[in-house]
């Protein structure tokens, strides 16, 4: 599935494409989240240009509190969602609990992170045991808590100090696939990368590290259990904003290359 993430997620939703809108539903404070998330709950409207079904999420990222948090649960319980879409929020670590707990169906949970332990050493297999990695929280935790989602390759996370690379991205979404987890995966380029014309060659890059990884050990398969979010890195907290077209052109490149590296089925 295909989603985009302006201020907002521009996803795709992985091999089951679908022009899916993530939106960022808590930025610099829990309450300037909250006041975000309504407005863009009434504003934004979302062409589908793929089969699949529709999904709207929210990171929180490194926000919030639990009187914040319980503040934006009940609105969003208070919320009407329609048949035909997915609501996802990714909390953080520390409320997860808690968001389980109390927020009603269809609303589902997503962790911000989770950790592969064996990246260092490739003579381990992906169904490894956790161990001596402190401050890190498993796949294996989150399959074990029945924590549904998980977001990786975020560009806050491919950035300084953590420097994640494509290939320890697509190790660690090819983990968590192994351990039964639906994975929101995102892409994107910066403006330097945009402005040379390298947009979408750094996007197939990221997304061959992940095709690697999930063919080449025999994991579970892209399906749609994997959502490519586009993350037009240019265009967040820059004041500057991805318009559906320059969104939707990156959305038809990520098609035609999941058509012929993954499959026509997945690109849909």
């Amino acid at each position: 599935k295909l989603i985009s993430y302006h201020r907002h997620f521009s996803p795709v939703m992985s091999a089951t494409f679908v022009a899916k809108s993530f939106t960022h539903v808590a930025q610099q404070h829990a309450a300037r989240a909250n006041a975000h998330a309504r407005s863009n709950a009434r504003a934004r409207t979302i062409a589908n240009a793929g089969t699949g079904r529709f999904i709207v999420g929210g990171n929180w990222k490194c926000n919030g509190n639990l009187a914040s948090v319980r503040s934006l649960i009940a609105e969003l319980n208070a919320g009407d969602i329609v048949d035909n879409v997915d609501v996802v929020v990714a909390a953080p670590f520390l409320y997860i609990d808690e968001a389980k707990r109390t927020l009603k169906a269809p609303i589902e949970v997503s962790a911000q992170n989770c950790w592969v332990e064996d990246f260092f050493d490739a003579t381990r297999h992906y169904d490894s045991q956790t161990g001596a990695f402190t401050g890190e929280v498993s796949a294996e935790m989150l399959e074990d808590m029945k924590v549904p989602w998980v977001v990786l390759g975020h560009s806050e996370r491919r950035a300084p100090p953590f420097n994640e690379s494509n290939e320890f991205v697509g190790k660690k979404v090819a983990h968590a696939r192994f351990h039964g987890l639906s994975v929101i995966v995102c892409v994107g380029e910066t403006l330097e990368q945009r402005e040379s014309g390298r947009a979408l060659e750094v996007i197939f890059e990221q997304l061959q590290a992940i095709a690697d990884e999930i063919d080449d050990r025999e994991h579970s398969s892209w399906g749609s259990q994997v959502v490519i979010a586009y993350e037009p890195i240019w265009a967040i907290g820059t004041g500057v904003v991805a318009t559906p077209e320059q969104a939707q052109e990156i959305h038809a490149g990520i098609r035609q290359w999941l058509s012929g590296k993954v499959s026509g089925e997945n690109s849909q």
